[in-house]
């Protein structure tokens, strides 16, 4: 029998793998039973509802998420590339083959008027990259007002690679950060 971390682990695995690549709605718990190996009772033992284990994969997600970023931006050199790295490492996540968008995004349009679970691990997501935004802007020395305008051209980027089915949008938010970065030292300057 396998263990409880292995199983949930399996689970999740699994869950992951098949709500973003289909959605949530479109699939089931015999599916998710199918795809990780493990016996459906030993799934609602784990995850007593469906809603239980997209909640449980929404904040798995968000961690993992987060921590590559984070990886991969720490690894520049300077603060202002480590904010310029945000839009490298999106690039690169929206060149991978199975991209599909952001998936608190795509919960949330399925599931945010229903489940205030999923709307609030949504948000929560959302905020922390907008707090993290902001701290790669404290530490460049930028203006605080610089995190949400670099936020909104993530979130952007995002959706538009989704829906285009194109990394390319992800450069492009690079080249408008790096022109809001370079009008924001321009009027510090000057004032």
């Amino acid at each position: 029998m396998l263990s409880p971390e292995i199983a949930r682990a399996q689970v999740l695995d699994a869950a992951e793998a098949l709500f973003y690549r289909r959605g949530i709605q479109a699939v089931g718990m015999d599916e998710i039973r199918n795809a990780s190996g493990v016996s459906l009772k030993r799934l609602y033992q784990l995850y007593p509802s469906k809603s239980e284990l997209v909640e449980a994969y929404l904040w798995r997600r968000d961690a993992r998420w987060r921590r590559r970023l984070a990886e991969y931006v720490e690894a520049r050199p300077s603060p202002r590339e480590r904010i310029l790295a945000v839009f490298s490492w999106l690039h690169d996540w929206f060149s991978q083959p199975d991209f599909r968008g952001c998936a608190f995004i795509n919960s949330y349009g399925e599931l945010g008027a229903i489940s205030p679970a999923v709307a609030e691990a949504a948000r929560a997501h959302k905020q922390a990259f907008q707090r993290y935004l902001a701290d790669l802007v404290a530490d460049a020395g930028e203006p605080s007002w610089a995190a949400q305008h670099l936020s909104l051209l993530a979130e952007g980027a995002m959706t538009t690679a989704a829906i285009c089915g194109s990394p390319e949008s992800a450069l492009q938010a690079r080249d408008a950060a790096r022109i809001l970065l370079d009008s924001a030292r321009t009027a510090s300057r000057a004032a």
